[in-house]
């Protein structure tokens, strides 16, 4: 069988058998402008790679050494943000990150649950334990002194999980459309009376950043990481949030326009993956986790697909690539559109097929950069990379970002997409 060169390489570098994007190749070719499509990426990513080493002034290609050039790139580039950080308003660095990522994100107002909503949820089911937390007697006396939206933040770090599960069962049953409004996405900084809490979600989650996308709200966790590569991870995060906080309402939108409202909305909130492991030509999974960091051996891994994760990566980690202000002395623009970029390099005198993928990714190498500081110096991080080069190779099928996203939407609830 005549073998597709282009696919060689890139079965190495997203991990799976060359005969599957073969055939792929062979099915989408069908498509109107779906010829040679992985050869394009295949020859996109190599000239990327490329100019991003001869940027960087690397002329060894050896795994180690663009793990160590990008690891110190992070390194250098958090340092000018953090440089950055000190003239910009706000009376600590927690209010300061927040209100600059409200000012980088490119997003638009979204359609998310009414605030009073989260107040009655906490009245038909108080919250024991919070209130305990809290000292208060009843949730209007927790309410008459804290703010409603940092309470809700603060129950699935505090209650249980099946009170957590009743309550969404009972309270989001009832939606319907009539209970979300048009408004902007909001981020704020949990008070110091969570502290407590907040140091148990970053134990938890080895991050600061969460969110409430039915509320349309992002929330930042007042506890200082000092490893270097941190701040910067995690600043990519609240971007990546505006973009995923935006999505999602376009997909709350969609679902108040048909039947079955509320059992939708709790899926979406769910983040269920239908069980789905066999697709016809033509058809793509739409995963919305990232599976490999729950099982490296699920098999939907082995199958062509798209990760609207990659979509709100790609566009949080542009954001703050290509953000401009005149009193910066920061240029991040290397890193805009690297999200999907990788390939297998060699070591030790190997060649580079023996090797192992290299992530040019933010993410992926501020994750790499926290790791090796912590000690885990063998510690590499790719799966970002790959599902947003899976991501990058369904957004040419579809005709690019924007019909993606549309793509997305219009068959979110199925699972699949299928081209024809």
């Amino acid at each position: 069988m005549y073998k597709i060169p282009c696919c060689e390489e890139l079965s190495k570098i997203l991990g799976v058998d060359p005969l599957l994007l073969e055939n792929l190749d062979r099915e989408m070719s069908k498509l109107p402008g779906g010829e040679n499509i992985l050869q394009r990426v295949v020859e996109e990513n190599d000239r990327i790679i490329n100019s991003t080493l001869n940027a960087l002034n690397s002329n060894l290609r050896s795994a180690s050494h663009v793990r160590s050039v990008l690891r110190q790139t992070v390194l250098r580039h958090e340092e000018e943000l953090l440089d950055f950080l000190d003239i910009v308003e706000g009376q600590n660095e927690f209010e300061k990150a927040a209100g600059l990522a409200r000012k980088i994100a490119k997003v638009s107002n979204g359609y998310f649950l009414k605030r009073e909503l989260a107040t009655e949820i906490l009245k038909k089911r108080p919250p024991e334990n919070v209130l305990k937390y809290l000292g208060a007697a009843t949730v209007g006396e927790a309410l008459a002194k804290h703010d409603v939206t940092e309470i809700f933040a603060a129950l699935r770090f505090i209650e249980t999980d099946e009170w957590m599960h009743q309550t969404f069962d009972v309270a989001y049953s009832a939606f319907t459309a009539a209970d979300f409004e048009e408004r902007a996405i909001e981020i704020r900084v949990l008070g110091p009376e969570w502290r407590e809490v907040a140091k148990k979600f970053v134990e938890k989650k080895h991050h600061n950043v969460s969110h409430l996308k039915e509320f349309g709200v992002i929330f930042l966790n007042p506890i200082r990481e000092r490893i270097p590569g941190k701040f910067l991870r995690d600043f990519a995060l609240l971007l990546h949030y505006f973009h995923e906080i935006e999505f999602y309402s376009k997909l709350f939108r969609r679902a108040a326009a048909g039947a079955d409202f509320a059992e939708k909305l709790k899926a979406l909130l769910r983040g269920d993956v239908p069980e789905i492991y066999k697709l016809e030509p033509g058809e793509w999974l739409i995963v919305q986790r990232y599976l490999a960091k729950e099982s490296p051996k699920d098999p939907r891994l082995f199958m062509p697909r798209v990760n609207p994760e990659s979509l709100h990566w790609r566009r949080g980690e542009r954001d703050l690539a290509l953000w401009n202000a005149p009193e910066a002395k920061l240029n991040l623009s290397l890193w805009a559109d690297l999200d999907w970029v990788g390939n297998i390099f060699g070591d030790g005198g190997a060649p580079p097929e023996a090797g192992e993928v290299v992530s040019f990714d933010l993410e992926d190498n501020a994750m790499t950069l926290v790791s090796f500081m912590e000690g885990e110096e063998r510690r590499y991080f790719n799966y970002h990379q790959r599902e947003a080069m899976w991501t990058r190779i369904f957004s040419e099928y579809a005709g690019g970002e924007e019909n993606m996203e549309k793509l997305l939407i219009e068959n979110f609830d199925k699972g699949v997409v299928k081209f024809q």
